[in-house]
Order: C-alpha cells, then structure tokens, then sequence
C-alpha cells in the first residue's frame, strides 16, 4: 500500500494502544477527538488544532477522530443474492493553524466491518484525501494495493472541496469525482477503480470518517454528508446522487439513507408541508374506503358472486411484484443457450428477442440490446435501453402492458426479460398465415382494439407522470395464449414531466402510423399517439397494411371509401361477414375520428374508448377528408424564447418558422 494510505492506518493502529473516547448524538457516533463542529448538529469536526512548535507531549504527537452512522448498514443480502450499490457525496474543509504547523495527514470516508476495534487487516473500504500531497487514494484491505491520483485541486487551506463517491455492483467499479463546488459533479472521475465488495465486504457494515494529524496540525470538518445504498436496481448511466429515495424502480424496502447538513436543513421546512399534504390525503383515503367497502357490499349483493370474483382477481393484479429483479449474465446465457440463434423469436432495429426459461419466472421473452445502441452521448433518453428500462421499471402495472420480469446489466451486455406472449406480436397474425389467424375473430379483434385503448389511457392519464408511446403499432401489440393484447416496446416512450425537457423532439416510430404533425415537427404529444392508435383500428377492422405496396395510407383509402358512402366495404374480407354491421361501421368512424389530419380535432383516448364500447356518440365526420393542417403544438413559453433568441441554437428539431404565429399549411394531401 502506498506510503499515502499507511500514514492514515498506522495512525489509527497507533491510538489503539489507547483508551477511546465515545459519545453518540443524532445518529452519530464520534471516537477520539471528534465533536459536533456547530449548535445546528449538522457538521462535525474529526480532529483539533495542535501546538506543533511546543515541546512532543508524552503520547503520540497527533491527534485521531472517527465518526460513524449509529447504525450499521445492509450491504448484502443473501435472500436475494444481491449486493449494494451505493452512492456517497459529502464537503469538508482542511484548515491549518497556527501558520508555521504543516497540514495534517489525511482524511478519510471509511466502510469497515467495527468502529470498536478498527484494524488493518479487518474488512474495510477506504477512500483517502491526504492533504499533505494533494492526492486521493483507494484501500481496500492490506493485501490489495491502494490505486491512487493527484486530486487536481488543493485539498487544504479551508477552502471547502466536494467529493461524490460511487460504487455500482452491475460493473464492480467505484468512482471518485472531486470539486470545490458543492453544485455540479463533474463530468469524469478522477479515480475509478475495479472492486467487487461482494467478495470483501459483510452483510452489515458501519459507515463514517476518519481522520489524522500525523506531522501537522489540521481541522479536518465534514459540512455535509449524504449517503444512499442501493439493493434495489440502479438503471446504468444515470447518476445515482439525483436519484430520490421513493422511485420505486430504484429502492429496496431495505436500502438505508444517511443525510446531514444543508441538504437535509434547507429541504425541512418542505418536509413538514409534505408531511401536512400526507396526512390530509390519508384522512380523505380513509373516507373514501370507507365509502367504497359500503358500495362493495351493497354491489356484491345486487350482482352476486361474479362480480366479487372478478374484483377480487384484479386486486391481485395490482398486488404483484413492484421491482423487476437483477439477473446475472451467466442465468441469461443459460436460458437463451448462448443467445442461440434457433431461440430468436424477433429482432428489431436496436435488440434481438430470444425465447427462453428462467427458474421462477418460467418461459420469458429476453430482449438483447445492440452493442452499437448502448450510449449516446447527446441524450440520455435516447438510448433504448435506459429509456424502455426506467419507463417500464418504473412501477407500470397494468393488464394490458407487457410486464417486465427481470434484468441484466454485465460486462457489455443489457438485457430485459419480459413475460412471454405466446401468440406474438399481433401483425403476424393479421397479416400472416398462421394457424391462429382463423382464431381472430371479429369478437376477438374488439377485445384487442379495447385493451389497447385502455392501455394508452393508463400511460396518458394514470401514471404519475405522463407517458406517450410514441410507437403505437400492431408489431408492439403482442397477444397471451387467449389473444388478450398487451402493449409493449417502450423504447421510444417519453416520460413528460411539467417542464420544456419534454418537448425534446426527434422523429421515431413506423411510416404509416405517424401523425403529420409529429412527422414533420418531430414534437410528440398525447394526441400523435391517438393518431397511430386510429391506424391500429383501421388496421385490425379492415385486415390491410398500413401502407399498402403502391405507398398509399390506409387512412386514405378508408377515408376514400367514407366519401364514397360505403365505409363498411372496408372490413376484412378474412371475417367473411361474420361481425355485426353496426359495430364494424362503429370502429371504423372511431379510426377515422382519431386519424384526422388536424390533431386538435381526435379525440383523447378515454373518449375514443368510450365511442367503441358505445358509451359515447360517434363523432360528425366531414364528408370529404380534411386538408392537412400543421401548427405549433409547442407551448406559449416556448415560442416567445425561440422567437426572442434569433442567435441561439434550440434543443428542437423543428425549423423555426414552425413557432409562427400565423398556421402553416403544407399541402400533404397529394
């Protein structure tokens, strides 16, 4: 180990020899010579100024403190064999006095398996900052060197420095990064070391500071510190400093939280209002359930049976497993038989799908992303995986979705697993030959139609956030063993927050779905997937392809066929009369209502459920189909900042005239 590290240790090894001091306040514990720094309890100080010049005292002329969490921390957990990420960021300040003293030796943030009786050869993970050479190290025990680089910045001096330590277990590497601004992590690390604390570490460790005076007189203070682990799963790429302790696609009931400072200090006030907001939503929940088992009891016994039955399965539905779970590379190889290619049950333009089994989840569809699809620099919700993975991990539970069932992410490997659908995807059974292509009935094709509509209605309007697919089509509508749909690929899907980050734009999805406005703007909203929804509709009465081999749309041709006052000519002829007239002639104007060229003029999702189940009227149609009108679907905000910016490159796609005041009319009827 190198001569930065063993001051540190040695020092400590040293002050054994004598008795310790401890005091526990606010989940803290302090050994030695640390001591709460201010009256908040929100920093605290590990070591004292010495007087250097006076004569050596009779002990050991340095000072020792240690502070640790109270409690120790679950870094393994063998039920589930799964090993902690975690993320650590904290600031702290070296000052020295008096002048003619050199700085001390180090400062620590330490894991180690005792805080009673630290010692080298005990289980432990180190990173040092010694201020004396300005450089930062990683140690992990006495056998493993230490991997070491200049801290690029001066770590004494009292000026305060920052440091964000991370340690993700899907590629056994931890990351040190370093600044004076306690704001803005910078972009690389300036140590990343190869670790795998499985092997090293026990299921329960503490976690705290250490530091030393060994030639010099230093204060070393720790301002703020905020600590998160991980037995949940962390999506690659994304840092783990910004994420928030209730994302369920990211927390375990487990993971442990350590938070103290001005990031706790200055959120209080919030707490106490959400605090406020929690209680007043339980008291309502309270009535309302309430209110809703006296309805249940009166409904059970109007309707009988059936009807407690059928609530009782959706109930359990909605009680299934939140957190898909982390899967290794060896169990994905094993089920695909080294991603075999007799497996291949699909492939698409940025992963393979194999057909395979897993112990506890039985036969799954597994989704190997491309290598050449992994990273894009540019944005991070344009990578497939990252953007399918927080979309669907992120607590999506509803029955007609395709739920994910497991992870991986290895060596150079991402991987989801999916539950398998036995039929496939819908537009082979459309447009194919296949034995079941005689199965989907007329009956059948409305269930199919209906379950799609009540999913996009759940992704728009019952998520916490708004989701818009963005690739609604026939190919991601994929069919259980009784031809019940479920939507799946959320590879393009953007997750819209209220801010103008949702408007970052980018022309995806299939020729023959896409909305004009989205084709030309490449700006996505609720509305252009109600517009691929109304070719899916069109799609499955109809029994035609999008886009027909002489390129025209089938939204024109059933529009043709509107004009002409022979709408129902539309249906497919595979159904040989046997559907219901008035149903047919029903979907059929929904799909059209919901591919009218004009957005503003389809109906949402909800509404357009409603009119095919016959619970709404059908919309008026035009006689002859509307002329194609493109104007801003960019909020007011947005257009009043490009508009005052003429100098400046915006993060849209679309030219600038789109933002005009004035309506413009591309003619795409031709």
């Amino acid at each position: 180990m190198p001569p930065s590290s063993l001051n540190l240790l040695r020092a400590l090894s040293l002050f054994l020899l004598l008795t310790p001091s401890i005091s526990t306040a606010h989940n803290v514990t302090f050994f030695e010579d640390a001591f709460w720094s201010n009256p908040h309890l929100d920093s605290f100080s590990l070591t004292k100024h010495k007087d250097c010049t006076a004569p050596p005292p009779p002990s050991p002329p340095f000072g020792v403190g240690r502070a640790f969490f109270s409690k120790q921390v679950r870094f393994l957990d063998r039920s589930i064999n799964a090993t902690a990420s975690f993320s650590c960021r904290f600031s702290f300040t070296s000052s020295t006095s008096p002048p003619s003293c050199p700085s001390g030796d180090a400062l620590a943030f330490l894991i180690a398996s005792s805080t009673a009786d630290f010692i080298p050869q005990d289980s432990y993970l180190a990173v040092e900052f010694n201020s004396n050479t300005s450089r930062v190290a990683i140690a992990v025990d006495n056998t493993t060197p230490a991997s070491s680089a200049a801290a690029g910045i001066d770590l004494h001096g009292g000026r305060e420095v920052t440091s964000w330590i991370e340690y993700r277990h899907s590629d056994t590497t931890i990351r040190v990064w370093i600044s004076h601004s306690n704001r803005i992590r910078p972009r690389h690390p300036i140590l990343s070391s190869k670790i795998d604390l499985s092997t090293r570490f026990k299921d329960l460790m503490s976690v705290g500071f250490t530091a030393a005076n060994v030639r010099g007189s230093s204060a070393y203070t720790v301002e703020r510190w905020r600590f998160k682990t991980f037995l949940g799963i962390v999506p690659p790429t994304i840092a783990m400093d910004g994420l928030k302790t209730g994302d369920c696609s990211v927390c375990s009931q487990i993971d442990t939280t350590i938070e103290f400072g001005s990031f706790q200090r200055h959120r209080m006030r919030k707490e106490i209002l959400i605090l406020i907001v929690v209680l007043t939503t339980f008291a309502a929940l309270t009535v309302m359930f309430g209110a809703a088992v006296v309805a249940c009891v009166c409904a059970v016994r109007r309707h009988g049976c059936k009807w407690a039955q059928k609530q009782r399965r959706a109930y359990r539905f909605h009680e299934g497993r939140t957190v898909p779970m982390m899967l290794s590379l060896s169990e994905i190889r094993s089920a695909t038989n080294g991603f075999s290619h007799d497996r291949i049950i699909g492939e698409g333009g940025s992963a393979v799908v194999y057909v395979g089994k897993i112990p506890h989840c039985g036969t799954v569809a597994i989704k190997r992303f491309n290598h050449e699809s992994h990273y894009n620099e540019s944005s991070f919700s344009r990578v497939p995986f990252n953007t399918e993975f927080a979309t669907m991990a992120g607590c999506l539970r509803h029955k007609n979705l395709v739920q994910m069932q497991g992870w991986c992410c290895e060596m150079n490997e991402l991987v989801l697993v999916y539950e398998y659908m036995a039929n496939g995807s819908l537009d082979k059974i459309l447009h194919g030959r296949t034995p079941c292509s005689r199965l989907l009935t007329w009956e059948k094709r409305r269930n199919i139609v209906l379950g799609v509509a009540s999913a996009l209605i759940y992704l728009h309007e019952e998520c916490d956030s708004q989701i818009i697919h963005r690739d609604v089509k026939t190919c991601n509508i994929l069919l259980d063993v009784e031809l019940n749909p479920k939507l799946g690929d959320f590879g393009l899907a953007e997750v819209f927050r209220q801010s103008l980050r949702g408007l970052e734009g980018g022309r995806d999805g299939a020729m023959g779905y896409l909305a004009p406005e989205y084709a030309f703007s490449g700006i996505p909203t609720v509305k252009t997937d109600v517009y691929s929804f109304g070719v899916v509709v069109l799609e499955v009465a109809s029994g035609r392809r999008p886009v027909d081999k002489g390129g025209c749309l089938l939204s024109e041709q059933v529009w043709g066929m509107w004009e002409r006052g022979g709408l129902v000519e539309a249906a497919d002829p595979k159904l040989v009369g046997r559907f219901s007239r008035g149903e047919m002639e029903r979907m059929l104007v929904v799909g059209l209502a919901c591919v009218h060229p004009n957005g503003e003029m389809r109906p949402r999702m909800r509404e357009a459920a409603r009119m095919l189940r016959g619970e709404a009227p059908l919309p008026a149609l035009p006689t002859k189909r509307p002329v194609v009108m493109i104007q801003s679907v960019v909020p007011q905000i947005a257009e009043e900042m490009v508009l005052s910016c003429d100098d400046t490159d915006t993060q849209w796609s679309t030219p600038r005239t789109h933002f005009s005041k004035n309506q413009y009319h591309p003619d795409f009827s031709a």
